[in-house]
């Protein structure tokens, strides 16, 4: 009876590993899908001023707590602060952030006129993408190895070696589920940044 309770024991703890060694692989593709969402491919993004902080009586405020942000078209990103007064402070927020797009303003709504990215950006901006996508898979993979490595510990706690394989292969199924998803989100991306 006793044998049978430590083998339950382990086979959830088994379970708890790649539970948890999903949820950080996890992580890394939301990691991966924040990054992406604020790189700037050419099309009106309003994630590119998640990073915006607004003077707004006293304290630093996040760009979306003083205004509406939308994307009325492709190219712009419209700004309609809630109150009119703070137009200027916005717009203060806009140049001293790293978006590096001058705002326009006709006493109402801020716009903010996405450029046209050369080639040359584009090709950048890839760069830049598979550089962060690629910092994502190490962190999966590391995830990997560090739950290959509990799991072999755990051969030496009693964990059968045919449920050390089990687990095995349950892991490495995690682990390219996830750089599947990782593939695919920065597939997504660089087409959407070639795309003129």
């Amino acid at each position: 009876m006793s044998a049978e309770k430590l083998n339950n024991s382990i086979m959830i703890d088994v379970k708890e590993t790649l539970q948890q060694a999903e949820e950080r692989m996890e992580m890394a593709a939301m990691y991966l899908e924040d990054e992406l969402s604020r790189i700037r491919a050419g099309r009106a993004n309003v994630a590119i001023l998640d990073g915006v902080r607004v003077e707004s009586y006293g304290s630093r405020v996040p760009l979306n707590q003083v205004a509406t942000v939308n994307c009325p078209d492709a190219r712009t990103i419209a700004i309609k602060p809630w109150d009119k007064k703070q137009i200027r402070d916005i717009e203060k927020a806009i140049m001293d952030s790293d978006v590096g797009i001058t705002p326009e303003n006709n006493g109402e709504v801020i716009r903010l006129i996405i450029p046209q990215p050369t080639e040359e950006r584009r090709r950048d901006l890839v760069k830049q993408c598979n550089k962060i996508a690629e910092k994502a898979k190490v962190e999966v993979r590391n995830v990997r190895g560090d739950i290959k490595e509990k799991l072999k510990k755990a051969i030496k706690d009693g964990l059968s070696e045919d449920l050390e394989k089990d687990a095995e292969n349950d892991l490495q199924k995690v682990h390219d589920k996830y750089i599947k998803k990782l593939d695919e989100l920065i597939d997504a991306k660089n087409k959407e940044i070639m795309t003129v």
